[in-house]
């Protein structure tokens, strides 16, 4: 694996800019690989590793360089929840680990820095503050069934109300009808129609 700071400069390049997000992003990552034993987790254990991520922000960027986890390739999980966090998976071993940046690393930035902008704060002790001031880690369980592992073509179906082709099993039967979620669940659609512009 890279040393850090190429991490974080392949990291810079795929998201735009260096951030404090970048920085804790690269740094969750490595920390789960490691707690994982997963060395080489864009080449060799590319197939081991499953990571969650909760937030999409900065972090998840650096979080996808570092593991190799694709949306794409269905090894990246994303709950929307706001929470700077993430969940790596051995997939091999079925231990997973949750990363969880605390809270008060920004208060502790101020502190270590206060001659430093706040930016510079927070990317300074990011780099700088030990994984046990940054983080919590939990040992956890997560289910997987067989629809959320990569590789793992699954069933298309068609909506009976849209017509659109609805992939690993992501139907509701309402009424005996099999449906895509948007049009089973009020306000799961993030859209509506509009007229076409003239």
């Amino acid at each position: 694996m890279e040393s850090f700071d190429e991490l974080l400069r392949q990291a810079e390049t795929v998201h735009g800019h260096l951030c404090a997000g970048q920085i804790l992003g690269v740094r969750m990552a490595l920390l789960g690989l490691s707690r994982l034993g997963i060395g080489d987790p864009r080449g060799t254990d590319r197939k081991r590793l499953i990571t969650y991520v909760e937030i999409d922000r900065c972090a998840t960027d650096a979080i996808g360089l570092v593991t190799g986890c694709r949306l794409g390739k269905r090894a990246l999980k994303f709950r929307d929840w706001g929470k700077m966090a993430a969940t790596f998976v051995n997939l091999e071993t079925g231990r997973a680990i949750r990363i969880v940046a605390g809270e008060d690393s920004r208060e502790l930035a101020q502190k270590l820095y206060p001659e430093l902008e706040k930016k510079q704060q927070q990317m300074r002790a990011y780099r700088e503050l030990p994984d046990e001031k940054l983080f919590s880690e939990q040992w956890v369980r997560v289910a997987m069934g067989e629809a959320e592992m990569p590789g793992n073509r699954g069933q298309r179906l068609a909506c009976a109300q849209c017509g659109e082709g609805v992939n690993f099993g992501r139907v509701v039967k309402v009424n005996g009808e099999t449906l895509c979620m948007p049009c089973a669940i009020p306000g799961q659609r993030y859209w509506e129609l509009a007229e076409p512009p003239e």
